[in-house]
């Protein structure tokens, strides 16, 4: 008989102990969802993945930041002596240069990995787990802010409008990525053009060291340059746009707001004008520097407006 009643007790006292859990773990439920509107904003406001993208932007910014100002001077005086002889506006942006290929080919990376094997964002091009794209993303908007920083400040040397357009144009879209959290896979996509950048900041240092445009490491590169341009920045556009289509008129369509359509096909467009007309000029330069002979060796640009 007393076995049977410490069992019943024992019973009820397991039957009580779930219920305490299970009223526990609502009202921290509730507790969550009733002072969530109320936070003050800020850090603690944010949740772990989007603290964790916040610090890599910050980072990212800092970082470039460092390797403009001191590793790549430093670097590059011990690996071209053609740079101590450059102009102090040449060698802002040879370090401008430095970084931006820096940045192309970690980011290239990075996102031809997500397109090939991010399962999530390729099933669910504009509602998928935007994880990776969000971290890879993060890095580019630390990289856009610090390259904007730079060009305000040395604005003499490195001054351009359109590259001021096009960073503020990328980081509006990114921010729908980043905070709202959708169209992953069109975002990663655009990264894409990344990979024709390394071959584009080349063709300026070969001129500010003084190759002739008809030796064999400018033409080498010109062709490469001609080549990714068109395949990374061209090419995909119909695999870019096609995709587009497919999900216009959806339900995932038309769960995305009015200034997130106006990010990702107005900004599409604008962008693809810019890379249709650069591709015209590249295409023209490449073809008669391959039909030229060799001659006096042409002047430095300043600005990256003509690259």
């Amino acid at each position: 008989m007393a076995v049977s009643e410490r069992g019943g007790k024992g019973e009820a006292l397991d039957l009580w102990q779930q219920k305490l859990n299970q009223w526990k773990r609502s009202e921290t439920i509730n507790q969550d969802s009733e002072t969530a509107p109320v936070r003050q904003p800020g850090l603690s406001a944010m949740d772990p993945f989007s603290q964790l993208i916040l610090t890599i932007a910050v980072l990212s910014f800092l970082t470039f930041q460092w390797l403009f100002h001191s590793v790549s001077p430093w670097v590059s005086g011990r690996v071209s002596s053609g740079f101590l002889g450059l102009s102090p506006q040449q060698k802002i942006e040879w370090n401008s240069r430095t970084v931006s290929t820096f940045h192309a080919l970690i980011v290239g990376v990075f996102c031809f990995y997500i397109l090939l094997f991010d399962d999530a964002i390729n099933q669910d091009p504009v509602w998928g787990d935007a994880t990776l794209v969000k971290i890879n993303v993060g890095i580019t908007t630390g990289y856009l802010i610090s390259d904007l920083l730079l060009i305000f400040y040395y604005w003499s040397a490195i001054g351009d409008r359109y590259f001021v357009v096009h960073h503020l144009a990328a980081l509006y879209a990114y921010y729908y990525v980043l905070v709202k959290g959708m169209l992953p896979y069109f975002a990663n996509f655009r990264l894409l053009a990344e990979f024709s950048t390394p071959c584009v900041n080349q063709r300026w240092f070969f001129e500010a060291l003084g190759y002739p445009k008809s030796s064999k490491p400018n033409l080498a590169n010109g062709v490469l340059m001609a080549l990714t341009f068109f395949l990374v920045r061209i090419v995909v556009m119909p695999v870019y746009y096609g995709r587009m289509y497919l999900i216009y008129g959806t339900q995932a369509f038309y769960r995305v707001s009015w200034g997130g359509r106006l990010a990702w096909i107005f900004s599409s467009f604008c962008l693809d004008v810019m890379n249709l007309m650069w591709m015209h000029k590249i295409a023209r330069g490449c073809y008669k520097v391959l039909r030229s002979s060799r001659g006096p060796r042409a002047p430095v640009q300043n600005s990256r407006k003509a690259d």
